[in-house]
């Protein structure tokens, strides 16, 4: 902004003071001052730590090269857009379990020794539910209970990243609620959010799947469970 009002106040109070000034010397001064905005240690950077981001600058470099600014940035704008709904398209899932000398649940694959309990899969969902992954949130979930190394009585949805649910995600919700009881297992919540919990009670899956089936934590959606199975041995007994 400076160096704006500066050119501004030159044009309009001495206009043909640098009317003797040759054209290559104007050149050399905007070539030296464009070499400064080449941040290569950021490229640098950019390619060690996050690769799409630097392919993403370099397009967007190429763009502004070949069709002018807006229209580079633009290019660039666009992409980035396609990326962030590829991944919440393709989002991140896990099965937790229960690791020794570490604190909360945590995904087995990254813990090949964390503890699973019988009969129960805590499954975490890593963003929102929406039209665009509910399919794959269903799939995933019925693939969890499938995989199971012992007959499943609940499935538990870590759900605190979960942020918002539409209309279709809510179908699929209950769609997978609907499947799981014709297989006798029950699907309970942990940790949702009270506004995205709002949300299905609109939808009405609040009160399918049972208020009951709604925990504050995933610690307590496993104590529950584990109560009720001592309980249901007790009275076996």
């Amino acid at each position: 902004m400076v160096g704006a009002l500066l050119v501004a106040l030159l044009l309009l109070s001495a206009p043909d003071l640098l009317k003797h000034v040759p054209t290559a010397a104007l050149a050399a001064v905007v070539i030296s001052s464009a070499i400064g905005l080449f941040e290569v240690n950021d490229l640098k950077r950019l390619f060690k730590i996050q690769r799409w981001e630097f392919w993403l600058s370099i397009v967007c470099f190429a763009g502004v090269a070949l069709f002018g600014a807006i229209e580079g940035v633009g290019i660039a704008v666009v992409i980035a857009v396609l990326q962030f709904l590829w991944d919440g398209w393709r989002p991140h899932s896990a099965v937790l379990g229960r690791v020794d000398g570490v604190r909360g649940y945590h995904d087995i694959t990254r813990y090949p020794s964390a503890h699973q309990l019988p009969g129960l899969v805590l499954f975490r969902w890593d963003a929102p539910l929406f039209f665009a992954n509910a399919e794959l949130f269903k799939d995933q979930a019925l693939d969890a209970v499938a995989t199971a190394s012992t007959q499943v009585e609940r499935l538990v949805v870590a759900a605190e990243p979960v942020t918002s649910v539409d209309v279709t995600a809510a179908d699929a919700l209950s769609e997978l609620d609907e499947t799981l009881q014709h297989g006798g297992i029950k699907l309970c919540f942990a940790e949702l959010k009270d506004p995205v919990k709002d949300k299905l009670k609109r939808f009405g899956l609040f009160n399918q799947i049972g208020g009951q089936f709604f925990f504050a934590t995933v610690g307590e959606a496993v104590d529950e469970y584990e109560h009720a199975r001592e309980s249901r041995s007790k009275a076996a007994l």
